[in-house]
């Protein structure tokens, strides 16, 4: 008993944290608003719990931001099409750079204070690197010229956080008219018409955050 009980500790404390920094960011004007003493406090735990937990304020974004794409990680690898492994590629590129968008759209501020951490290369994260070689596959299954790395990383930068930050804020674009642009990019570059909407599977924000 006196083995289990710190580990419960750390597990609910973690899960305290984790939902405290989702609110955060959420409701903040701008990720650099939201301290490591602003989630110690929002979660009732020491500044000294978060560092021991996550290691600093980079390591807390990162599993912030894992748990909430998990989501669309889990519809991707054992999900129905159009994200799920038995959708053609064709059909699954635009749906899954769809679901992305989405993603960064409902987590803006969360996506932007990862990208603004400076602490690595965003394409050396884990995240990116995972989507990279899904989508540089899928092209590579596809008979087009411009199948293959490069176009992977370019059809990913359509969907970097500062952009969809720069566009839904600044120049007010709409989600449904961002989406759109997305989709007739997207279907430029693979040569085929855009197809219909694709439903990001992301929990409402503030909510369903697993530790």
């Amino acid at each position: 008993m006196t083995e289990r009980r710190p580990r419960k500790d750390a597990a609910r404390n973690r899960a305290a944290v984790l939902a405290a920094a989702d609110t955060l960011f959420a409701r903040c004007q701008s990720p650099e608003e939201v301290t490591m003493a602003d989630v110690a406090a929002a979660a009732g735990v020491g500044k000294g719990t978060l560092f021991r937990a996550f290691g600093d304020r980079t390591g807390l974004i990162r599993a912030l931001y894992e748990a909430r794409l998990e989501p669309i990680g889990k519809a991707v690898e054992e999900g129905p099409p159009p994200l799920g492994p038995t959708a053609p590629p064709l059909q699954r590129v635009p749906a899954l750079l769809d679901a992305v968008l989405c993603f960064k759209l409902d987590n803006r501020h969360l996506a932007l204070a990862l990208e603004q951490t400076g602490s690595d290369s965003p394409y050396r994260t884990e995240h990116y690197e995972r989507w990279h070689t899904l989508l540089r596959d899928l092209l590579e299954r596809i008979p087009h010229p411009t199948a293959g790395d490069f176009t992977a990383h370019a059809l990913l930068a359509a969907t970097r956080a500062d952009l969809v930050e720069y566009l839904a804020g600044d120049k007010r674009v709409s989600r449904e008219e961002m989406r759109g642009q997305l989709a007739a990019f997207v279907a430029g570059v693979l040569g085929t018409p855009p197809g219909p909407d694709v439903n990001c599977p992301a929990p409402p924000s503030g909510q369903s955050v697993r530790p």
